[in-house]
């Protein structure tokens, strides 16, 4: 793997990091500032992955998919990042800390509401993404480097769609409890 590509793992291994010190410090230090702190930095990760991917461009290397993939892996983590931190927060207060009520799995249409809020998170991610992987291009201005990139691009705008598809299909036949 490239330079990049474990600039990726790191980013995500790096969120987990500062949102468990997060949840360590707010709730077995009672630091609820510096927690909150730790929680609200989770963006400089991003800031360093897109700062890092556009100098490896900027410097002459061809686009490939690890640059398109920290560009969508930006996008998703700014646009779910408070949302993953809320469920992660729950969890660690029922798991973890014996604390407040049980996490709930939601069926029907209380499911097909999340789902589709969601998918405005994904559309969210898809306008951050897409206008760092135009960003990219424009920066480049050579299409021959960049071709990955619109592949990209064009691959997940599909994907926006079919999530679409399925977020109306919750509606349709809504998600039903096991047993």
């Amino acid at each position: 793997m490239n330079f990049l590509a474990w600039l990726i793992v790191i980013s995500e291994i790096g969120f987990w990091v500062l949102i468990l010190a997060g949840f360590i410090t707010r709730y077995f230090f009672k630091l609820k500032k510096l927690g909150l702190i730790l929680l609200a930095s989770t963006p400089v990760i991003d800031l360093i992955l897109l700062v890092a991917t556009s100098v490896d461009l900027y410097r002459g290397s061809i686009a490939t998919q690890v640059h398109a993939i920290a560009a969508i892996y930006i996008g998703v983590s700014i646009s779910f990042g408070k949302s993953i931190i809320n469920w992660a927060d729950v969890r660690f207060q029922y798991y973890v800390m014996k604390q407040g009520p049980k996490p709930v799995k939601q069926f029907g249409l209380d499911y097909a509401k999340h789902y589709l809020k969601s998918w405005g998170q994904h559309v969210l991610a898809y306008i951050i993404g897409a206008g760092i992987l135009f960003g990219l291009i424009y920066l480049i201005n050579d299409s021959s480097r960049t071709e990955v990139l619109s592949g990209f691009l064009k691959v997940w705008t599909i994907v926006l769609g079919i999530d679409l598809v399925i977020a109306i299909s919750n509606f349709i036949w809504p998600k039903r409890e096991k047993g």
